[in-house]
């Protein structure tokens, strides 16, 4: 059986809701993930058997459930990196994620725990509103850049994506605190910001990439990204793997992931999580139709169960 890498999740923040019910499908070897558009039809097992799993890919805004577990990760023989979000958005978008400070503290926690290579900072999506103008962006990118030297390697950006649902569902929830940009939706608005964190962060030693946007900003050094990436997937596995004669030869696949947007340039991976069961309530998530569905699949959550929502 050839190896899979797992993704942990893009629809759900696994490490800071359900770092239990995943340690649980670690030690049981498998998992059952229901299809994302038809939820009562489940997929066949997914292997979670270390001997099966060639990387996990961990996507949180809190790690610190988690965290308790790596030496056991460890010991039984996984390798994980993780994609760590961190904006820093006034509560009127992000309502429930940890405070900025926090949320600093312990990204510095586990870099220093795994490794510097292992952990991935993220600032996405780029939303410009009444309450994050462009100047807000640069002020919060500098602080926390500065904050995270020699603690990362890599800053992932995006900007906002036009989905329908997210339109509507942040349109619907403006109010005299929070209001949308006129162009909050137009990519070619971002493109003063890009030029400046491409600018600065070169300077700071961050290489900037961007996830799954169509725009070229390679102009500013920033480059189209892979957030599950066979290049640090190779890196991470390599450190640990050399030959007698010191060569680094293990390979891992670049094939695209075929059922990721055109933009996205990810391997091919397994997805564990289940949509609408992240209760951070950020108001631009494409992953959550509404915080109550997602408040309500959480309460009947079961970490012993074999699927994280059955």
């Amino acid at each position: 059986m050839k190896k899979i890498i797992i993704s942990a999740s893009r629809r759900t923040d696994i490490p800071a809701f359900y770092a239990e019910w995943f340690m649980n499908r670690i030690r049981a070897g498998y998992c059952i993930v229901p299809n994302p558009m038809y939820p009562k039809q489940k997929t066949k097992p997914v292997s979670l058997r270390p001997e099966d799993v060639e990387m996990i890919v961990f996507w949180t805004r809190d790690p610190r459930p988690l965290m308790k577990y790596l030496p056991e990760l460890d010991a039984r023989g996984y390798k994980y990196y993780f994609q760590y979000t961190i904006l820093g958005y006034p509560r009127e978008i992000d309502p429930k994620c940890p405070g900025i400070d926090k949320t600093i503290d312990t990204f510095s926690e586990l870099s220093a725990l795994i490794g510097k290579e292992k952990v991935i900072w993220r600032y996405d999506p780029i939303l410009f509103s009444s309450l994050t103008s462009m100047q807000w962006h640069k002020d919060r990118i500098e602080k926390i850049s500065e904050e995270l030297k020699g603690k990362t390697e890599q800053l992932v950006i995006s900007f906002i994506d036009p989905y329908r649902k997210t339109k509507i569902r942040m349109e619907k929830e403006t109010d005299d605190m929070f209001r949308l940009d006129d162009d909050a939706f137009d990519a070619e608005g971002y493109l003063e910001l890009a030029k400046w964190i491409g600018f600065v962060m070169q300077k700071k030693g961050f290489r900037v990439v961007t996830c799954a946007e169509q725009l070229d900003l390679s102009a500013y050094g920033i480059e189209h990204g892979k957030c599950i990436d066979d290049t640090i997937i190779q890196k991470i596995i390599n450190s640990d793997r050399k030959d007698l004669f010191g060569v680094l030869d293990y390979k891992v696949t670049s094939r695209k992931d075929p059922v990721q947007r055109e933009a996205c340039g990810c391997v091919k991976s397994r997805d564990i999580g289940i949509n609408s069961t992240c209760l951070f309530g950020c108001k631009y998530c494409y992953a959550t139709s509404s915080i109550a569905l997602a408040k309500k699949n959480f309460s009947g959550h079961d970490k012993n169960n074999e699927c994280l929502v059955c």
